[in-house]
C-alpha cells in the first residue's frame, strides 16, 4: 500500500509530540542562579578591573546601573501598567536638581541627598499623575509630555542653578565615615546595591496582589472597574512609586556626572528610556536591565570606530521589531519547536 504524498514523516510527527521546552523550562537552577551570578561578577568588578586595565569602565557601568533603574520605574507603568508616559526623564531631572538644591544649601550628606529626590519626585509625580492619569491612551501620552517639558523650561530659568549651561557639583557628598574613604569604588558598590534591591522591589510588586491588579487594569480597565478595583488609585499609586524611583536615578546620576543640566530632562531623553525599555522587552522582569544594558554598550563600542554611530543602533532597533516584537527577554521563552 503506497504511502499517502502528504503524510507527516515519523520525524516530524515526534517534533509535534514533544516540542522543545523554553530555555528557561529547561534550565530552571541556571536561571534561577543567573542574577546571582550577573551580580557576583559587578561587585568584583572594581577589583577586577585595574588588572584588565578596564578602570574607566567601572564609571562606564555604574552609569549603566544608574540608567537601568530608572529603566525599570518606567517598565513598571508601561509594562505592567500600561501608562504609556513620555515624561519619565522629567522625573530624572526633578531628583538630580534637588541634589543640587541640597548642595547649594550647605548640605552634604549623599543619603539626605538621594532621599531628599526620592521624595520630591514622588510627589511631583503625585501631582502630575493626578492630573495625566484622569486622561488615556495618546491624550496621556501628550499630558506627560507637556508636563515634562514643564519642568524642563522651568530648569533653564533658574539661574540659580546655571539655567541652560547648568551646575557643576564641585564638592563630593558624603556617604558617612564609615563609607567614605575606604575604597575608591564604594560609590560604585552603593549604586549597585540600590539598583539590585529596586529591582528585587518592582519584581516582587509586579508578582504581589497589587501587580496582578495592575496588570488586569492594563488588559481591561473598564472590566476592573466593574469589578470594584479602585482603579485610579491603583494606577497613581504605580506613577508615583516610578516618578519617586526615577527621581532617585536622578540624584544618583548627578552624583556620577558631578554635572546636572536641563537636557537631562528633555523629552528626548523620555524617548530614548522609553526605546531601550521595548528593546529589552516590556512588562518582562529583566527586560529594563537588558534593554539598556545593550544600547549603552553598543553605543559605547560604536562610537569609538565612528562618527555614525546612530545608524548601526537604527538597524537594531529595526531587527528588534522584526525578529524579537516581544523584546530582547522574551527570546528566553521563546519556544524552539520545529516550524
Amino acid at each position: 500500500m503506497n504511502r499517502p504524498v502528504f503524510a507527516p514523516s515519523r520525524v516530524a510527527s515526534a517534533a509535534a509530540e514533544h516540542p522543545r521546552q523554553p530555555f528557561a523550562v529547561r534550565f530552571p537552577g541556571f536561571v534561577r542562579r543567573l542574577p546571582w551570578l550577573v551580580l557576583a561578577i559587578l561587585a568584583l568588578f572594581p577589583l577586577l578591573a585595574p588588572a584588565l586595565g578596564l578602570e574607566y569602565y567601572v564609571g562606564f557601568v555604574r552609569r549603566l546601573l544608574i540608567v537601568a533603574i530608572a529603566a525599570s520605574s518606567l517598565n513598571f507603568i508601561l509594562g505592567y501598567g500600561g501608562m504609556a508616559a513620555l515624561g519619565h526623564a522629567g522625573f530624572i531631572g526633578v531628583g538630580a536638581y534637588t541634589v543640587v538644591a541640597l548642595v547649594e544649601a550647605g548640605f552634604s550628606s549623599a543619603w539626605l541627598a538621594w532621599g531628599g529626590a526620592l521624595v520630591v519626585a514622588g510627589l511631583s509625580a503625585a501631582l502630575i499623575g493626578a492630573v495625566s492619569l484622569r486622561t488615556r491612551g495618546v491624550y496621556f501620552i501628550m499630558i506627560t509630555l507637556a508636563f515634562a517639558q514643564m519642568l524642563y523650561y522651568l530648569a533653564v530659568s533658574l539661574r540659580t542653578y546655571g539655567g541652560d549651561d547648568g551646575y557643576g557639583l564641585y564638592t563630593s557628598l558624603e556617604m558617612g565615615a564609615w563609607l567614605d574613604g575606604v575604597h575608591p569604588d564604594v560609590f560604585y558598590w552603593v549604586v549597585l546595591a540600590i539598583a539590585a534591591l529596586v529591582f528585587a522591589g518592582f519584581s516582587r510588586v509586579a508578582h504581589s496582589r497589587y501587580g496582578h491588579a495592575l496588570r488586569g487594569i492594563r488588559d481591561n480597565e473598564t472590566r476592573m472597574v466593574a469589578l470594584g478595583y479602585p482603579v485610579y488609585r491603583l494606577k497613581l499609586a504605580g506613577f508615583v512609586a516610578a516618578g519617586a524611583v526615577a527621581g532617585l536615578a536622578g540624584g544618583l546620576l548627578a552624583s556620577h556626572n558631578a554635572f546636572v543640566s536641563p537636557a537631562i530632562m528633555h523629552w528626548t531623553q523620555s524617548a530614548l528610556l522609553l526605546v531601550m525599555v521595548m528593546l529589552g522587552g516590556l512588562g518582562r522582569r529583566w527586560g529594563a536591565p537588558l534593554g539598556v544594558a545593550l544600547w549603552l554598550v553598543l553605543e559605547e563600542a560604536l562610537k569609538m570606530h565612528t562618527d555614525y554611530w546612530h545608524w548601526p543602533l537604527g538597524v537594531l532597533l529595526l531587527l528588534a521589531v522584526f525578529h524579537a516584537p516581544q523584546g530582547l527577554a522574551a527570546l528566553f521563552e521563546r519556544r524552539e519547536a520545529n516550524r
